[in-house]
């Protein structure tokens, strides 16, 4: 269930639970008749939660302060591990760091999908993916 809530003039869409919104901003979906005011209707969703998810300059900042290295050199160590990491899962090599986990490549079979607009069945090719598989240690940290 999402909340509508009014911030000055303009309304916005928010989920339960979100201390901050994204998108407030409104649109129009109908044009004005004389004499009446233009109806808006909310074009966001959702929530940003800070401290929710990690991006890559706080990575930086936070081996640059641990290691007491310029966040220079840091940035460039981790642009190598996740260069190293590719490389290794491109030749089909597991990437396995004990008590972190482990960083491997998996089939995905090939498979039925439907079109979403027409409903025809359509073939979604094999693939190659991604995966990451957490260590006890890094588990039990987490727990």
């Amino acid at each position: 269930m999402v909340n509508l809530r009014h911030k000055g003039d303009v309304r916005f869409r928010v989920s339960p639970g979100c201390p901050q919104e994204i998108g407030v901003g409104d649109v129009s979906v109908r044009p004005p008749r004389e004499g009446r005011k233009r109806q808006y209707e909310p074009y966001a969703y959702g929530c940003l939660v800070q401290g929710d998810h990690m991006n890559k300059s706080e990575i930086i900042d936070n081996i640059a302060a641990s290691a007491d290295i310029p966040k220079a050199v840091a940035g460039k160590a981790l642009d190598a591990f996740v260069d190293s990491v590719t490389g290794a899962l491109k030749e089909g090599d597991d990437v396995v760091l004990v008590g972190f986990g482990t960083f491997s490549v998996k089939e995905r079979a090939e498979r039925t999908g439907r079109n979403p607009s027409t409903g025809a069945a359509i073939k979604i090719p094999a693939a190659k993916v991604p995966s990451f598989k957490a260590g006890k240690g890094l588990k039990d940290a987490v727990n």
